[in-house]
């Protein structure tokens, strides 16, 4: 059911917008819309029953979704955690001495953003759940980790946009969880192929979408965004989205540059610091996961072990 949400009720939108409306069918349309949607919310839902948010369960708001973007290693402090991560590990396996490849990696992340481009892969629609549903964790992964991110949402196409002109494609953003399976990434026979992202990234309900698409005009500065996420009540991510490598702009210019962004397509951004894999915690059957980004709502997600089918 399509809802607009105000001040925690719901609303429906098929007897405004047509019994066969859907979030998706809006995106599609995005730019004729807005607008209507605007209306309701100002004008109200005279006439219609209102429903407490906290009694519905929120689905991924996009059904179906279009491509999957995915930026990798676009936060400056989740890149340097990662490496003190492998420090205390004693993962030498790059043959760099700790002081050099930190210098190293500051000396990279200073070109990238200066010089560079963003790193994005494409992700399986498949792996998205909703924001209250459960993760199940591979029962092959000793390493399922956690990684909030900002999510946006295409409300038109484009093709080679100009960075100044890359806002103007959002519809809106959400909450992603684009959760990871540490030790799937990397593999011994992969040699020059590089990460696995198929195995480390699309496991089923490893992307949690929503519980809201809230419209950019609504959301503000998307670099202006402050990120949580907690574990069992204990906080593991806290950090604002002004610490991405390359900006939300940035991200859709790049992407467009190589394929053509479409309406319904989702960009996730990037996960700040804070992640399992820089804690030495990885999730486990049992554990409850919450993530907030200001003005987007809460998810909460209880993880469970994979059975047989």
């Amino acid at each position: 059911m399509p809802c607009l949400v105000l001040d925690e009720r719901a609303y429906d939108l098929r007897p405004f917008l047509g019994a066969d409306v859907s979030i998706r069918s809006i995106v599609d349309e995005w730019t004729t819309r807005l607008p209507e949607l605007q209306k309701l919310a100002d004008e109200g839902f005279t006439g219609t029953a209102e429903l407490r948010l906290a009694d519905l369960r929120p689905l991924p708001p996009l059904q179906p979704t279009g491509q999957i973007f995915q930026a990798a290693a676009n936060y400056r402090q989740h890149v340097l955690d990662l490496l003190s991560a492998a420090e205390d590990r004693g993962d030498t396996s790059d043959g760099l001495a700790d002081g050099d490849r930190r210098q190293n990696t500051r000396e990279l992340l200073d070109a990238r953003a200066a010089e560079g481009r963003p790193f994005v892969f494409l992700g399986s629609s498949h792996a998205i759940v909703g924001a209250t549903d459960e993760i199940t964790l591979p029962s092959d992964s000793q390493q399922p980790d956690w990684e909030l991110e900002l999510a946006v949402v295409i409300g038109r196409s484009g093709r080679r946009v100009a960075v100044e002109d890359a806002l103007d494609l959002v519809a809106g953003y959400m909450i992603g969880n684009d959760l990871t399976a540490r030790d799937a990434l990397a593999r011994w026979d992969a040699g020059v192929l590089g990460i696995d992202w198929l195995a480390g990234k699309n496991s089923p309900s490893f992307l949690p979408l929503g519980p809201l698409l809230v419209p950019a005009v609504h959301v503000g500065d998307p670099q202006d965004l402050h990120i949580v996420l907690a574990v069992n009540g204990t906080t593991m991510q806290n950090e604002s989205t002004s610490d991405m490598l390359f900006g939300v702009a940035q991200l859709i210019a790049h992407i467009s540059t190589v394929a053509e962004v479409r309406p319904g397509d989702v960009i996730l951004t990037g996960s700040p610091a804070g992640n399992g894999a820089a804690h030495g915690v990885f999730l486990q059957p049992g554990d409850v996961i919450e993530g907030t980004i200001t003005g987007l709502g809460t998810q909460r997600n209880v993880c469970v072990a994979e059975t047989a089918r």
